[in-house]
């Protein structure tokens, strides 16, 4: 139990800002028992909601609210960013946090009771491969996936690290530094890849580069025109390489990941999602995984393989790298978006011998690199065992979610399936044929914002696309978690009759 959890504080507390217009005074009534967090929290929706905080009203520093209620600084500061995060508070650097305009109405409930989900005629549909995503001021619960939870991001411990790294850091750290990463990262990530990922590697085959997208950009320019690529992927990874000149060629995707008998002749690069297929949601069998490394052995070939979010396993044991099976033609890629946070903007790629100097070289100036100081907080993050606490932490969290979710569609609407679910940040709700923009339109109509799934299939692809609903379930605030839940069952009740 952390210090969050067992400081005690004094009933009737008052909580008064120092200085002119430095924050409201507060008097909150805290119990004595339970985390620190977690009734300071209740404790503030409670004066929101009751009025006695009203809108815009200039809350207290969380140093100086935390010093007169006798509790921790990181609870204050924790259950101040929940609050941000569900709508509550805002804050606004130069302005402080403040009671949201409207949240005694719009965050502890609806304004007004949501329209009941009425499923779209398929005579007008939404537009093809459009996020179903309100207009604005009409969001009410964000189910597009690829997003974690952002009020999870553990503020305290990247504080220490960051505090760490900054007061241990070499005067060398402060010039212009090494296009390939700090090397108190790569050292760190070489140790964790190898005892989390199974990843085969030395800190010297480590670049670091500012995500994923930023490593495939500069993969793309290296490699020969005619990629294979599996037929769903990203939107904004087809892009990079249509940008960077790639003449790619969908494989086909079934429930056991990508076919790779049908990686076409003239590939030379393949971009595979082998964990945890993206968005299908698919493991990549073992006889695949290890036909594709044969495949690309034979043709002097290199697979890139992305592995966005190999960190949640829910129902099933992790699955090692396809890196750890042959390093020499593996690319192994990897990023903090999904494990801890897209605004840390921190990737690597674990890359052959022969491919190390090419990628420094395409690397070019350094207003690319990434961040030295954030790079020694996340070696700092990495080594002192925080981000596996945190990690474990998230897994348990988002696999209770994700349990939430299945549950609450199989007794609603049990004739649909819904797959993908032993792994990831997200779930597809299968759908019957020609009930996909019906479902989006009813989303829409209905506050919730996420994606079909044909807008993730390739356009070049032979096969048709198959029709679903693609639902991240890790970013919705807790409080709001249990009604996006039921409004998303609504919809495709509704629309599946």
């Amino acid at each position: 139990m952390t210090s969050d959890d067992t400081d005690a504080a004094p009933r009737g507390s008052t909580g008064t800002a120092p200085g002119p217009g430095g924050g409201a005074d507060l008097h909150l009534e805290l119990p004595p028992h339970g985390a620190r967090r977690t009734v300071l929290a209740q404790a503030l929706r409670e004066a929101v909601r009751s009025g006695r905080l009203a809108g815009g009203t200039r809350m207290p520093p969380y140093r100086a609210l935390a010093a007169d209620l006798g509790l921790a600084r990181n609870a204050v500061a924790d259950a101040y960013a929940e609050l941000v995060a569900e709508g509550w508070f805002t804050a606004r650097q130069g302005s402080g946090t403040r009671v949201a305009e409207g949240a005694a109405t719009t965050a502890g409930q609806p304004a007004t009771p949501a329209a009941p989900a009425t499923p779209a005629t398929p005579a007008t549909p939404a537009t093809p491969a459009t996020p179903a995503t309100p207009a604005p001021g009409g969001l009410r619960h964000d189910l597009l996936q690829g997003k974690p939870d952002p009020a999870a991001f553990p503020r305290g411990a990247w504080s220490t690290s960051a505090r760490r790294a900054l007061a241990q850091a070499p005067t060398e750290a402060f010039g212009p530094g090494d296009p390939q990463g700090r090397p108190e990262l790569r050292r760190a990530l070489a140790a964790y890849l190898s005892r989390a990922r199974g990843v085969r590697t030395g800190p010297e085959n480590i670049v670091v580069c500012s995500g994923f997208a930023n490593g495939l950009r500069l993969l793309a320019s290296l490699r020969p025109r005619d990629w294979a690529v599996e037929e769903y992927g990203l939107p904004f990874h087809h892009g990079i390489l249509d940008a960077a000149g790639v003449r790619p060629h969908p494989v086909p995707v079934d429930e056991d990941g990508a076919r790779t008998d049908h990686i076409p002749a003239r590939a030379r690069t393949l971009l595979l999602t082998p964990a945890h297929q993206f968005p299908t949601g698919a493991r990549l069998l073992p006889a695949r995984r290890a036909e594709a490394v044969e495949w690309a052995r034979a043709t002097s070939a290199l697979i890139v393989e992305d592995d966005y979010d190999g960190e949640f396993r829910y129902d099933r044991k992790p699955v090692g790298a396809v890196q750890g099976l042959d390093p020499g033609h593996v690319v192994y890629a990897g990023s903090l978006s999904k494990s801890l946070s897209p605004a840390v903007r921190l990737g690597w790629l674990v890359l052959p011998d022969d491919l190390v100097g090419q990628v420094l070289a395409a690397k070019g100036q350094r207003e690319s690199w990434a961040s030295a100081l954030d790079q020694l907080a996340l070696a700092d993050f990495i080594e002192c065992g925080a981000y596996d606490r945190h990690v474990r932490r998230m897994r348990q969290r988002y696999r209770a979610r994700r349990d939430r979710l299945a549950e609450a569609l199989a007794s609603r609407v049990p004739q649909v399936r819904v797959t993908g679910i032993s792994a990831g940040l997200h779930a597809v709700v299968e759908l019957p044929p020609g009930t996909e923009q019906a479902a989006l339109a009813a989303a829409r109509a209905a506050g919730l914002s996420l994606d079909g799934l044909s807008a993730y299939h390739h356009p070049s692809a032979r096969t048709p696309a198959r029709e679903g609903l693609v639902v991240g379930y890790a970013a919705p605030p807790e409080a709001a978690f249990g009604r996006a839940v039921a409004a998303l069952a609504g919809v495709v009740r509704g629309v599946v009759g």
